[in-house]
């Protein structure tokens, strides 16, 4: 009995650790993502973050029966390619005009859209303990920004937080999806295809206007190759493991402030490679971000089990 009720609270965690793999290769995908706006034009390599990653899961799929969605689950699938096709046009845009933690605090915003999206469309109810949990963390963010007195409505900064509002829309469009039959694989294979095929155009326009899509010299080809496909590689899993977590959360919004653990992997990786110093404003939001992310985890649980003692206490 005692061994069941181990197994019973390991499982209660594990949307958490899902959701924490997820956000460590999202943080990576960020790092690499802004080498390669140096190597490729913008549009071509959002196309290319979509492209490789499907083509990868096709692969997967070789000998296999891939099953195509069914008319209902079209239409949030079709909704989340677009959302995460648009999130990623903006999101490399502002890695290329931005420093790599100001580019993944923008996109990080999604999270406080959430929980407003599914009150607005599905009319699902929003906790105290996540409501409080998203406040903490939106100080946190601003504080990691730095000192905000001196912000201006630059056109990086509004296209960065457009990136976060559309992530907001990819993540829900998710979490109804992993409530379907259909398995993550399955799920981010359609995805990504109709997320490149969303991205062509701008690719397009983009040639039409004269642009290079290759830049790297002919040395370089050979390690851009070889990090894009690094890259599709940290998506698929990115995007796998959070519909596994999805799949096991009762609601997308109990999981959003944990979005925001992809900010302190993103700042090691800022110390690491691009010797960045933070100040007290930034360091206060890593903490603020630590704090509310870990509430919004531990304080439904140990509320829960503070219920069943006083209730069984009772009888």
């Amino acid at each position: 009995m005692r061994n069941l009720r181990e197994v019973i609270m390991l499982r209660q965690w594990y949307p958490v650790l899902f959701m924490l793999s997820s956000t460590f290769s999202l943080s990576l995908t960020g790092l690499f993502s802004k080498y390669l706006t140096v190597q490729l034009d913008a549009n071509f390599l959002s196309f290319m973050r979509f492209f490789v990653p499907s083509v990868i899961l096709l692969l997967f799929f070789i000998g296999r029966n891939i099953r195509i969605p069914e008319r209902d689950l079209f239409k949030p699938i079709l909704a989340r390619a677009f959302c995460i096709g648009a999130c990623q046009v903006c999101f490399i845009y502002s890695l290329s005009h931005l420093s790599l933690v100001e580019s993944v605090v923008l996109f990080g915003t999604g999270p406080l859209f959430l929980p407003l999206l599914e009150k607005l469309i599905y009319r699902t109810q929003i906790s105290a303990i996540t409501l409080v949990s998203l406040l903490v963390t939106f100080i946190g963010v601003v504080l990691l920004a730095g000192d905000v007195s001196g912000v201006e409505l630059r056109p990086e900064l509004l296209i960065g937080l457009a990136a976060g509002v559309f992530n907001a829309g990819s993540q829900l469009g998710l979490y109804r999806a992993s409530k379907s039959a259909l398995n993550p694989y399955e799920i981010n294979f359609w995805t990504f295809l109709f997320a490149a095929l969303f991205i062509i155009p701008l690719v397009a326009f983009a040639m039409a206007g004269g642009k290079t899509m290759w830049h790297p010299q002919q040395a370089e080809s050979l390690l851009v190759v070889g990090v894009l496909l690094v890259l599709a590689l940290l998506i698929i899993n990115t995007q796998v493991f959070r519909a596994k977590a999805y799949r096991l959360a009762q609601s997308g919004s109990q999981l959003a402030p944990l979005i925001f653990t992809n900010l302190l992997f993103t700042a090691f990786w800022q110390l690491m490679f691009f010797d960045v110093a933070f100040s007290r404003y930034q360091l206060a939001g890593l903490s603020l971000i630590i704090l509310a992310s870990v509430a919004n985890v531990l304080l439904p649980k140990w509320l829960a089990q503070r219920q069943v003692s006083v209730t069984s206490h009772g009888h």
